[in-house]
This record gives structure tokens, sequence and C-alpha cells, in this order.
């Protein structure tokens, strides 16, 4: 028994999860439902919410000529576009859950499909841990990186209108960067509502 909970489990932390092959248990489908509560924690984590819907949208369904797609020869390319939202994704979650960033290049070599999981993972995480406020303290809450010896702070403030806001502005660049490959933004989908018109 407690071996089937702990698959369970496993499986409802995967936003890409679908037991049935039904896209609406994949969990930024649609957006989730906006919390019964309006303070600072709420509408921090629906704003992350809102980040990982449009992601969901933007990164699904990539074909290789989609992913290597750069509108020009100095620019980053779809893939490389990805691979730096999931930095400002990882960015968002170490700094909700108040843990030191550090350089990593883990992510350089995964695939699409691994680093847009991780990526969504990333952010359901933030979302949750940000809605769990009784055991934050949001005043505090820093950005903290780390670089050799060298650690440099900055407040939540600078969470949102630096690596939130640039994780947003990146989604929106795979959206047009996709369109210019042929392979366009589903037009069924309303972010406005947070759901897929069917």
């Amino acid at each position: 028994m407690k071996y089937l909970f702990t698959i369970a489990l496993i499986m409802s932390l995967n936003p890409l999860n679908s037991q049935d092959n039904n896209p609406e248990n994949d969990y930024y489908y649609q957006i989730p439902d906006y919390p019964v509560e309006y303070n600072e924690f709420t509408v921090a984590a629906r704003m992350i919410d809102g980040l990982g819907h449009r992601y969901y949208w933007a990164s699904k369904d990539l074909r290789e000529e989609d992913l290597e797609f750069r509108p020009t020869d100095d620019s980053r390319s779809t893939n490389e576009t990805l691979t730096h939202i999931y930095g400002l994704s990882r960015t968002v979650l170490y700094t909700v859950l108040n843990k030191e960033i550090t350089r990593s290049n883990d992510h350089d070599s995964w695939d699409y499909e691994t680093k847009r999981i991780k990526t969504l993972e990333n952010i359901k995480q933030a979302s949750e841990a940000i809605k769990d406020y009784e055991n934050l303290d949001m005043e505090n809450m820093k950005i903290t990186f780390r670089r050799g010896d060298n650690t440099s702070s900055y407040p939540f403030w600078n969470l949102l209108n630096g690596p939130l806001a640039d994780a947003m502005w990146h989604t929106g660049q795979v959206v047009s960067h996709r369109r210019s490959s042929g392979n366009p933004f589903d037009s069924t989908v309303s972010l406005f509502s947070g759901k897929k018109r069917e």
C-alpha cells in the first residue's frame, strides 16, 4: 500500500502526467483556479501560474525545425531560448525556497522534452510553495546568487521585474519563433481565460 501511495504521489507531481492520455490532466493545460484569498502571496503565485500556462502552450509540440530556428545569425535559437527560460524558472523556484542560486550547466545536455518538463515542474513547485504562505516571509525573501565565494542578494521585488517578467518575455519569443518556423501557437487557446476552446 505504501508503494502504491508513493507512485501516486510521484505521478501527481509531474505537470505533464496524463494517466489516460487526456490533456486536461496536464497541470498547466489550463490555468489553475484562482485562489479564494487575495494577498501578496496569492497574487505572486497567480503570476507564476500565468507563466506556467503560457509556457505550456508556447513550448508544446515543437518540431526539430522549430527548435533550430533563429531570426538572425547572432540571436538565440528557440532551443537556446528554452534553455534560458529553464534557468529563469530555476531562479524563481530557488528564491521561493530560499536557496542560493549557483551556475549550473546540467541542462545543456537535456533534450527538448526533458527541458520542457523540468521547466514546468520548477514553475509548478514555485507556485505551490508560495501558496503555502503561512511558512513564508515575503518581506525578507531574497534572490541570492552565489559565484564562488561571493554572494549577492536582492529583494523579492527584483524577482517580479527580473526573472519572472523575463521568463514571460522569452516565452513570447518562443511563440514568435514558432510562428516564423511554420508552427504557430494554437489559436484555440485563450490566455485571457486560461482555457482551451474546444
